[in-house]
């Protein structure tokens, strides 16, 4: 069964702003609470992880180009092979302006304890103590993007801590419970409002949301349970990728503290300019200049492609600005399916340095054929 259309889902135009696709969700958010559907909270909360994932992939400007583009393909290796999980659900931050006001609304459960699996459970820490992801930019040439390629990138990030196996305690010690929040890594504030209760949960300053406390740190981190190495890593870039275009890779990015999981490296495609070649979409564009005599004899030229040379056969009577279709020498469709054009425009070249021999033969020529020439016209500028 093919998905719903994220947009539709969210009842937002494509071209909905930020703003426009966070009213919609926070709408739709208070509608769908499981705690607001007592009579079939498992419909209710389906619903609400669907409205979320459309949430997450559209206030993503990255994931929402993709997704424009490629429709749920495009953003498909966002989630990994299970799909969309509350742990693909980056905008957190957004969580206490939508729902701010609904804390306890719906008999005083916080939005939190749905996302982050319960009232200040582990996956609740391990999910504000993840790593920071690391933005890396590769440049490629239309060669490479034709072919597809493997770069490796060579990078510094943190990564566990060998010494001390990530906890940030010195070897023979163990960490210890935070004593302010008992191990949550989060501090809860109840308050009352026109709404009902309002839950605000925030990251324990004591432990900074570790949940622990180290009194003997490890005295190769200082206690962080992570330290800073080089670190090369090989990437395999498809064919048919443009500038903006992005690969996420799960786990590459820097290690969290105190043996939290690792953020993810995204590897932003950035394309070079060619020499050659001008790109639109998946076709390649160029120019071929050419003699007088081939425009109106007819032959053959040979012009540029991505793989060598390519003889195009030219009739007799060209005129110059005429463009001709090379199928299929184009770049590969990301998709995998087929390949796009090469778009020639051949243009008369005007020689330079005449003898006077040749002057004289384009002048008998000129006064042999002045009578064909067209009759003027307008022509209007491209802006």
């Amino acid at each position: 069964m093919s998905k719903e259309d994220y947009y539709d889902v969210l009842g937002v135009s494509r071209s909905a702003s930020a703003s426009e696709i966070k009213a919609a969700y926070r709408k739709l958010a208070k509608k769908f609470h499981p705690d607001a559907n007592r009579d079939d909270p498992k419909a209710a909360e389906e619903k609400f992880k669907q409205i979320s994932e459309a949430y997450e992939v559209l206030m993503d400007s990255e994931k929402r180009s993709r997704y424009d583009r490629y429709g749920h393909e495009g953003v498909s290796d966002a989630f990994g092979k299970q799909g969309f999980t509350w742990q693909n659900f980056t905008r957190a931050q957004d969580i206490s302006d939508i729902f701010g006001d609904l804390g306890g609304l719906f008999g005083g459960s916080s939005v939190f304890d749905m996302f982050l699996g319960g009232r200040a459970g582990p996956r609740a820490r391990t999910a504000q103590r993840r790593g920071a992801d690391i933005r890396v930019r590769v440049q490629l040439d239309l060669e490479d993007i034709a072919k597809g390629v493997r770069k490796k990138i060579k990078l510094k990030r943190y990564e566990s801590c060998t010494a001390c196996g990530g906890t940030g305690a010195k070897p023979g010690s163990t960490p210890e419970t935070c004593p302010t929040c008992g191990g949550t890594g989060q501090m809860r504030r109840v308050s009352n409002s026109v709404f009902g209760q309002v839950v605000n949960v925030t990251s324990c300053s004591h432990c900074s949301g570790t949940g622990r406390i180290v009194k003997d740190a490890c005295g190769d981190c200082s206690g962080e349970g992570r330290t800073k190495k080089e670190k090369t890593i090989s990437v395999r870039i498809p064919a048919g990728v443009a500038s903006g275009n992005y690969i996420p890779l799960q786990g590459e990015g820097n290690a969290g503290r105190s043996g939290a999981p690792a953020g993810d490296l995204i590897v932003i495609v950035e394309e070079k300019g060619h020499p050659v070649f001008a790109r639109s979409g998946d076709h390649i564009l160029c120019q071929v200049p050419v003699s007088y005599s081939i425009l109106a004899l007819g032959g053959k030229v040979q012009v540029p492609t991505l793989n060598g040379k390519a003889n195009l056969a030219v009739p007799a009577g060209t005129q110059s600005g005429k463009v001709f279709r090379l199928r299929g020498k184009g770049l590969p469709r990301l998709s995998g399916y087929g390949k796009g054009d090469e778009l020639v425009e051949l243009f008369v070249w005007t020689p330079t340095g005449l003898s006077q021999k040749e002057k004289q033969l384009l002048k008998e020529l000129d006064e042999a054929r002045q009578g064909d020439l067209p009759p003027a016209g307008k022509y209007t500028l491209e802006s």
